[in-house]
């Protein structure tokens, strides 16, 4: 993989409910003959790891404040119609890859081969089949719709209450979900934010994603919005999840088709520190 190998073409950003997709190996590596950049992107590699590159891939890496996929990537009979025992490589992680810009690295191990035998790792140019964890996925998207859902019930509700307001960053994790805001949120405004949230999951409004270039931004009075340039590849246009009816968000993850299927949300509390207040939140398992 030199530095000018292709990009991964990111399936996932335009149908997040693609759960397997055949696509051609570009490349496997050895987890320790990896640059150090990439070794850390996966800090319980082994010698036994590998990194899988693909043409294509459903795997979300790490990133945008959403966890990875996981899954499995298992190799295809060749045109030859071989009868041979699938490769399946078990993907542990994706990762952006640090050194080569737009390629997604999948970290895992080989299966052990047949008889226990030693793993049969994919060869460059070979037919697999991608697998992810569909129910991890579903509840990723969850939520991050559902974070996103917060924080327009947060921006509609207190964007005129609270001094210096502003949307910062936000976290979809599972343990640790939660949208940043500038500005001191009182903890009075708990449970206001709840019924603001519950209005609009209830509301089923549409999540739709669109691509957007500068101009739309502007067009939409969402000039603040306009995210960092080389965060789209060259001539790409920026990805924006709307939820219509709430709040447009330059965004990479996955999400649900309408907010009523986030499920349950609860705010869990409000917390507040130098001048940045933290709505955590959680959606139902």
């Amino acid at each position: 993989m030199g530095s000018t190998a292709a990009r991964t073409f990111l399936a996932f950003h335009h149908n997040a409910k693609l759960y397997k997709l055949q696509t051609v190996v570009s490349a496997v590596k050895p987890f320790a003959a990896l640059e150090e950049a990439n070794r850390l992107l996966f800090k319980q590699g082994t010698d036994e790891d590998f990194a899988v590159v693909t043409e294509q891939t459903i795997f979300h890496p790490q990133g945008g404040g959403q966890p990875s996929d996981e899954g499995a990537i298992s190799s295809l009979p060749s045109s030859a119609g071989e009868e041979a025992l699938p490769s399946i490589f078990r993907v542990s992680a994706a990762r952006m890859d640090a050194v080569h810009d737009g390629q997604v690295l999948h970290f895992g191990r080989f299966d052990a081969g047949p008889s226990g035998g030693p793993p049969q790792a994919f060869a460059a140019g070979a037919a697999v089949e991608q697998a992810i964890d569909v129910e991890k996925r579903v509840y990723y998207s969850r939520l991050h719709t559902a974070g996103h859902v917060l924080g327009a019930a947060v921006r509609h509700l207190l964007e005129g209450e609270v001094a210096g307001f502003d949307e910062l960053k936000a976290s979809h994790f599972p343990d640790s979900a939660s949208c940043e805001f500038k500005g001191l949120i009182d903890g009075k405004w708990k449970e206001p934010i709840q019924r603001r949230l519950d209005e609009y999951v209830a509301r089923a409004m549409p999540v739709e994603i669109e691509f957007w270039d500068e101009g739309d931004f502007i067009k939409n009075g969402l000039e603040r919005l306009i995210p960092d340039k080389s965060l789209a590849a060259p001539g790409e246009k920026f990805r924006v999840v709307r939820i219509v009816g709430a709040e447009t968000y330059p965004c990479g993850g996955t999400h649900v088709d309408t907010t009523d299927l986030c499920g349950e949300t609860t705010v869990k509390k409000i917390s507040r520190s130098k001048g940045i207040s933290r709505v955590s939140y959680a959606v139902a398992l």
